[in-house]
């Protein structure tokens, strides 16, 4: 491993001397200058980590070192020495970009002690940069598996609207892949530099969730030892993921419609407002149409967060992916777990693709990683596959065929039309488990055409399904 870079840039031969000496014996690479030009010289030519400037120099002082030093290197860090020790010298090399302020005369240990936090920032700094890369590869949209009709309507829709400022509500099964998609819309955005802060509205007990999302002042509660801010601040400048949305509470349902309304809002026990530049996307596994019928969900607040809704398909509906989903889990898992499994036989991968798989991509994950675990290497076989596998795939319901005998005196059109558009109802309701939107997806019409021929039936929410035909 290469030895950290150090110049030292200072006027007085004998602080090069001891900086020089000391550091060397640190096992750093050290240049020393007696001047900026020289410095910059130096820099032009080899690559630097650290600069150690003093604060006034012959040809330039120690901010116009920093500006024009950084210019060439941006990933240099400098430390500035003076003699002149005070506040307003700090202030001015800290603005100027300094990553610290050592006053003269030093003890040379002092330095070494800055340098090496100054390389433990470098190091920590590249990184961060490295891992931000790491994480925007790998949500970039390419890396959303799936060929199926339903998976390409998903990746258009955050195509389209990744860039986008508008709040976004992902509706879908648990298991499906919401929080992928959010990351998604995150890392494909203008916003991708700045957090991404997650909030499970249903894991945080309703007493403590307001303060998790609004933060509190100091003293606002039993146990409010100090002020913290919530996750909406946290996530200023980024995006917001409000998971399982559906969990909150009507009081806090209020204060967040206020939030996406004005963007503001105040601390548990504050009085000051707080603004925030805050993308907020919400998911929910559950009906939330059904929910303000109900009068579970504000209605005011579905129509704030719906406005662009993308759903997530349940993984009965993207039979074709599942033989990609299991190329992709089982070359993670393989690298993971150091294992070496091959494949599977054409058989076992005919039932793992047939299988309803009710916990969706999740349980699929699951599956490959214990099966990757326990067979260690080779061939995956229809005898390493789970009891439940062996057994025919739980059928979906079937439509009643429609055979049509005429009479002598005919049939009624409309009323076999009828009834088969009823089974064709029944059915995509049955598919999208009561989600009104998503059935109207799997018909190609819209949601308020759906909406009115259930009307039409004298269907309500809670009997959409049940009281369908089969």
């Amino acid at each position: 491993m290469t030895a950290p870079h150090v110049l030292v840039i200072d006027d007085d031969q004998a602080v090069r001397d001891v900086l020089q000496e000391t550091l060397s014996s640190e096992g750093y690479t050290v240049s020393v200058a007696a001047d900026a030009t020289t410095g910059m010289q130096v820099v032009k030519e080899n690559p630097v980590q650290i600069l150690v400037t003093d604060f006034q120099l012959p040809d330039f002082n120690g901010l116009e070192v920093i500006e024009r030093v950084t210019r060439i290197d941006s990933k240099i860090i400098p430390i500035v020495m003076t003699g002149f020790g005070t506040v307003e010298c700090a202030v001015q090399a800290m603005k100027a970009g300094a990553f610290d302020f050592v006053t003269k005369p030093f003890d040379p240990d002092t330095v070494v002690v800055v340098v090496k936090k100054a390389i433990e920032f470098q190091r920590l700094r590249q990184e961060n940069q490295f891992l931000r890369k790491a994480v925007r590869e790998q949500y970039r949209l390419e890396q959303l598996i799936g060929v199926s009709e339903p998976m390409q309507q998903v990746l258009d829709f955050v195509q389209k609207v990744a860039d986008s400022d508008s709040t976004v509500l992902i509706q879908g099964e648990s298991g499906t892949g919401k929080e992928l998609v959010a990351r998604m819309l995150h890392f494909n955005s203008s916003r991708k530099d700045r957090p991404m802060v997650p909030v499970n509205c249903g894991a945080i007990p309703e007493t403590l969730l307001e303060s998790e999302l609004f933060g509190h002042e100091k003293g606002a509660f039993t146990g409010a030892a100090q002020t913290r801010m919530g996750r909406f601040e946290l996530a200023n400048g980024g995006t917001i993921f409000l998971d399982e949305v559906g969990e909150m509470s009507l009081s806090l349902q209020v204060k967040l419609l206020r939030v996406i309304q004005e963007r503001s809002f105040e601390r548990v026990g504050g009085s000051r407002t707080i603004q925030v530049d805050v993308r907020i996307v919400a998911a929910t596994n559950q009906d939330l149409e059904k929910m303000v019928e109900e009068k579970r969900f504000r209605q005011d607040l579905f129509y704030r967060l719906n406005v662009i809704p993308i759903i997530t398909p349940p993984l009965r509906d993207r039979q074709s992916d599942i033989p990609l989903l299991i190329e992709h889990f089982l070359k993670r898992f393989n690298h993971m777990k150091q294992t070496a499994i091959t494949g599977f036989a054409p058989e076992a991968l005919e039932l793992l693709t047939a299988f309803h798989w009710p916990g969706n991509i999740r349980e699929l994950e699951n599956m490959i990683e214990r099966l990757v675990v326990l067979k260690k290497q080779g061939l995956l076989t229809v005898a390493d596959l789970p009891e439940k596998l062996h057994k025919k795939a739980a059928s979906q319901p079937e439509m009643k065929d429609q055979f049509i005998r005429f009479t002598e005196d005919g049939i009624h059109l409309s009323n076999e039309v009828e009834q088969y558009e009823n089974q064709l109802i029944g059915e995509a309701m049955r598919k999208a488990n009561g989600v009104t939107a998503r059935a109207a997806q799997l018909l190609h019409v819209n949601r308020t055409t759906l909406v009115e021929k259930l009307k039409r039936r004298g269907m309500d929410s809670k009997s959409r399904v049940d009281a369908l035909p089969n």
